[in-house]
């Protein structure tokens, strides 16, 4: 009798550590889909920074630096993407990729100044075509920040508590980044409408 209760108490610890590894795994991959959204949309905010660059190229030759600030700032947003693609768990990964995309930010604010000193600019229509596009891609990475920040929340506050911080230690559940913007003057979004 003594030996059937036993049993029955580690076939429940054993279903209880199941159920608490499956809920971790489970989050994970929440907060890593929640990453790969981001990523989506910062690809096709960066494959439309060369469009807006190009056009703007014809009209502002003598702000070459701002334009080379811009092309730079996409690549090293560009190259900290596909690292932290490759493992949103890693540790920096994300923290580089929200510095590096803070960069690219404002570079994109300092040429969309320029660009508003040049009415003709201002007036093409692929310009103001690419600065809708680039807005709304803005929005939807902002969007896309948010749940990924908020499956990063519930994965580390699940992964805290007890019992699961045991089996989290036990089988390296490591805590999740959140992506967040450090410095104060990188909060600001750039400025990319033409009125």
């Amino acid at each position: 009798m003594i030996g059937w209760i036993l049993l029955g108490i580690i076939v429940v610890a054993v279903i209880f550590a199941i159920s608490i590894y499956n809920g971790l795994v489970a989050l994970r991959n929440r907060y890593k889909n929640a990453f790969a959204q981001i990523d989506v949309q910062l690809k096709r905010r960066y494959d439309l920074i060369p469009n807006l660059v190009e056009t703007a190229k014809g009209y502002i030759k003598h702000e070459r630096e701002t334009l080379e600030a811009v092309t730079a700032a996409r690549g090293a947003a560009v190259a900290a993407g596909q690292k932290a693609a490759a493992d949103p768990t890693a540790p920096g990964a994300v923290k580089a990729l929200a510095g590096a995309d803070a960069q690219l930010s404002g570079a994109l604010g300092r040429l969309m100044v320029v660009v508003e000193a040049y009415p003709d600019l201002k007036a093409n229509q692929n310009m103001m075509q690419l600065s809708e596009e680039l807005t709304s891609t803005e929005n939807k990475v902002s969007f896309a920040r948010q749940a990924y920040n908020d499956a990063v929340m519930i994965y580390n506050t699940t992964r805290e508590q007890f019992p699961a911080v045991i089996f989290a230690n036990m089988f390296a559940f490591l805590p999740a980044e959140l992506f967040e913007i450090t410095k104060v003057e990188e909060r600001e979004a750039p400025k990319v409408q033409f009125t």
